[in-house]
């Protein structure tokens, strides 16, 4: 009941991040007045919301210098990303961090993707890589080097191979792309179709995510949407 109660007071001050950090911090003041509680300690650290947001827009840095050029559309995709899930004045200061890190040598993965693992759902991860894919598509293009970028990223979140495979399929286009986006093969049988169907959208339905913060649900109707138009190809492709 406590990390509820804090994760909604931190959503209130400090939307996502502070969700976030107030989950985790009830969580531990739980557990603390239950030892009999099966649980895995995690080591805590004196966190707060601003390393969290930081390493967020660090990685989004990552992937945009990931082929050498800072390109306008991907900056821009960062600065609306914000705008409109934050409100401009937030944006506004958020922004003075991003051109920061923008500026920054060469990063360590591991380090910015540490926070993410011990203290985000891997819901919360997903929504991480699909906005990334996001930022790396702006132009319109992926380049192989901001996808091998995005790999890396993906990896170090902790994202299973399929689920990675099936958020790149929504933003790089193949023959193969709605089949991908189901975690399924073209020779898939029409039932195992309707299964893959079945457990995407049950996987990327935007009630499974937990948290409130209007990014995050926002990138999960993206990705549910992209699940149900990946079906609906193949529906007409087979006259199911």
């Amino acid at each position: 009941m406590i990390k509820w109660i804090l994760a909604i007071l931190g959503y209130s001050y400090l939307r996502f991040p502070g969700a976030i950090l107030g989950f985790f911090v009830g969580g531990v003041i739980e557990r603390l007045y239950n030892p009999s509680s099966s649980w895995i300690k995690i080591r805590t650290q004196n966190l707060n919301p601003e390393i969290f947001q930081l390493n967020l827009l660090a990685l989004a840095a990552t992937i945009i210098k990931a082929d050498g050029i800072v390109k306008k559309q991907e900056l821009q995709f960062v600065r609306n990303f914000f705008i409109s899930n934050y409100g401009p004045q937030k944006a506004s200061t958020i922004f003075e961090k991003f051109n920061v890190e923008i500026k920054k040598d060469k990063q360590n993965i591991s380090d910015l993707t540490e926070i993410f693992i011990k203290q985000a759902q891997y819901e919360t991860r997903l929504q991480i890589l699909h906005f990334l894919f996001g930022v790396a598509n702006a132009d319109g293009v992926v380049s192989q080097t901001e996808l091998t970028k995005v790999e890396q990223i993906s990896a170090a979140l902790g994202i299973r191979q399929s689920d990675m495979q099936s958020i790149k399929a929504m933003f790089i286009k193949d023959i193969d792309n709605a089949y991908t986006i189901l975690e399924i093969i073209s020779s898939a049988t029409d039932d195992e179709v309707k299964k893959a169907y079945r457990t995407m959208a049950k996987k990327y339905h935007p009630d499974k995510l937990r948290s409130k913060d209007p990014a995050l649900i926002k990138g999960a109707k993206e990705k549910f949407q992209k699940v149900q138009e990946a079906y609906e190809v193949i529906q007409k492709e087979r006259n199911l």
